[in-house]
């Protein structure tokens, strides 16, 4: 994996966020501050605000919020998401397992959650970490029921999932795969989103190793998300894969791994 090329500015101009933002900070290892600094736009920022702790650069701004996927997760629109469709899996038994090995802002692991995994995320970024931590606070706290449930259901790890997999610690039916794909549409709202991960990792260089670090769990199925008319990851042909209209999920079934 690649490691982590920049690393923001801790802001807390609450007093009530104090404490939080400077254990936050020494985890970074970085400048906590108590007001905003008076300096030119494109310095990174982590700043503590009501609405969620958000990553900024002074002209974008991106927070992880699972509030606006609620809608989704309601049964008769939850059936009908592509990952969801891709990650059945056959008499699962007792309730399945699934590992986000390439978490990022945890929305996938949050339809798998509703769909009934238990999910456990792996994101070694500590400001993504960071980020889905604190939507992950605010989602089980959330009114809604639906929401709060799936997201109890998530766990994150802060670590690379490719060490975790090879470990053997972990049993999962499921292996989710979404590693950063370099992104050419420059006005679209993805495109703005990507900029500002961007700024804090590179898109996946070591593709056969995470594969390889995905079936070493022996999983019943390994799911991998990519553009519709993206590259196999590492170049492997899947078993199959259910298109959408921008996004493609590969599917790797391993009928020797199944109960």
């Amino acid at each position: 994996m690649e490691k982590m090329r920049k690393i923001p500015v801790i802001l807390a101009d609450n007093p009530a966020d104090w404490e939080a933002a400077e254990l936050l900070a020494e985890h970074l290892r970085t400048e906590m501050l108590r007001q905003k600094p008076d300096i030119a736009d494109g310095l990174l920022v982590l700043k503590f605000c009501p609405e969620g702790l958000t990553l900024t650069d002074g002209r974008l701004a991106l927070r992880g919020d699972f509030s606006g996927m609620a809608r989704r997760l309601k049964t008769n629109n939850l059936q009908q998401e592509m990952l969801v469709r891709a990650a059945r899996i056959r008499k699962p038994g007792k309730q399945p397992v699934a590992v986000d090995a390439t978490a990022g802002l945890g929305e996938d692991s949050l339809l798998l959650a509703a769909a009934g995994f238990s999910v456990e995320l792996y994101e070694y970024n500590p400001v993504i970490a960071a980020l889905l931590a604190d939507a992950l606070k605010r989602a089980q706290r959330d009114e809604n029921k639906i929401l709060a449930s799936a997201a109890g259901e998530m766990h994150l790890h802060e670590e690379d999932s490719a060490a975790a997999l090879r470990r053997g610690e972990l049993h999962p039916e499921l292996v989710l795969l979404d590693p950063m794909f370099p992104e050419r549409k420059k006005s679209a709202l993805i495109g703005k989103k990507f900029q500002l991960l961007q700024q804090l990792e590179r898109p996946c260089a070591k593709e056969e190793e995470l594969l390889q670090a995905a079936q070493a769990a022996h999983p019943r199925k390994i799911v991998i998300k990519r553009p519709l008319k993206g590259p196999y990851l590492a170049g492997r042909k899947p078993d199959y894969s259910i298109s959408g209209k921008a996004v493609r999920y590969d599917c790797f079934v391993f009928p020797e791994y199944s109960s």
